[in-house]
């Protein structure tokens, strides 16, 4: 039986047939009984199903209308929060294609629906005057769209540990939303995401956009009481957790779906070795 092609990094690991394949160097899988229910999306309407991981367009509002068509988007304020940023302004290559694209530097730019995904997973955290933090906060799109949410009393740190990455960020925030820099509504530093930012901690939610080889809990402590972190977590076989602290400090961990994700690592290997 032939199998269908998926996406291989920053977006859902995912097949019509349920048939994953070795591809790139990745693990081979068996034949899943139910797919949807192994992504964690079982509940979509199955009409929408097949068409969920097609949503491109020819522009920002008509990949955010295929998105909210296809049930991905259901909140209005995350939708209102993509359409209000403009993707070609943060990718060169194929902005409105649904998969990922490269942005440089041992870089990608995750796929739309999987910022639409942790957009709504995020959305009651991403309340106006909230604060948050976006590990691997590459072209910094994620992060305005964060910084929408959040309003004008509310702050969102971009962390990225390749300069150059941190300043395409800001060229493009500057040129799209300058007032968000200057009001430090947002936010971008150069260091170790894999440890967060203590300095501005806790985090009403935390963003990661690489896949990390365990669940780093120096995220899980930078969190409020109640918080909650978005993050995929593997080498091989990857998944997307999320991570609720309650308003007592108690932490609880529920796996969303599976994925295959750029690497959580330092910016030595990131580079491939070579010389920054």
């Amino acid at each position: 039986m032939s199998s269908i092609p998926f996406y291989i990094s920053n977006s859902l690991l995912f097949t019509k047939t349920g048939i994953l394949k070795e591809s790139n160097n990745l693990v081979v899988s068996n034949i899943l009984k139910n797919p949807f229910k192994f992504i964690g999306l079982n509940k979509l309407p199955k009409r929408n199903i097949g068409m969920a991981w097609r949503c491109s367009a020819d522009s920002n509002d008509g990949l955010v209308d295929n998105l909210k068509n296809n049930k991905i988007i259901c909140s209005e304020r995350v939708e209102k929060a993509m359409k209000s940023v403009d993707r070609k302004k943060y990718v060169s290559h194929s902005p409105y294609m649904d998969s990922p694209q490269q942005i440089g530097y041992g870089a990608t730019i995750s796929a739309p629906h999987m910022h639409a995904i942790a957009l709504e997973n995020m959305e009651s955290f991403l309340r106006p005057g909230a604060k948050s933090l976006d590990v691997g906060s590459g072209s910094g799109y994620l992060t305005v769209c964060m910084a929408e949410m959040v309003g004008s009393e509310g702050k969102v740190i971009g962390i990225e540990h390749i300069p150059q990455l941190v300043d395409m960020a800001k060229s493009n925030v500057q040129k799209d939303r300058p007032e968000f820099l200057e009001s430090n509504r947002i936010e971008f530093l150069v260091g170790d995401g894999r440890n967060g930012y203590p300095e501005e901690a806790p985090y009403d939610c935390i963003h990661v956009g690489a896949a990390a080889e365990t669940t780093p809990q120096v995220l899980i402590d930078q969190l409020k009481s109640p918080g909650r972190l978005f993050i995929p977590v593997g080498s091989g076989s990857q998944y997307i957790y999320q991570f609720d602290k309650d308003v007592n400090g108690n932490v609880t961990k529920k796996s969303l779906m599976g994925v295959m994700y750029v690497p959580l690592t330092d910016a030595h290997k990131q580079l491939g070795g070579a010389r920054r």
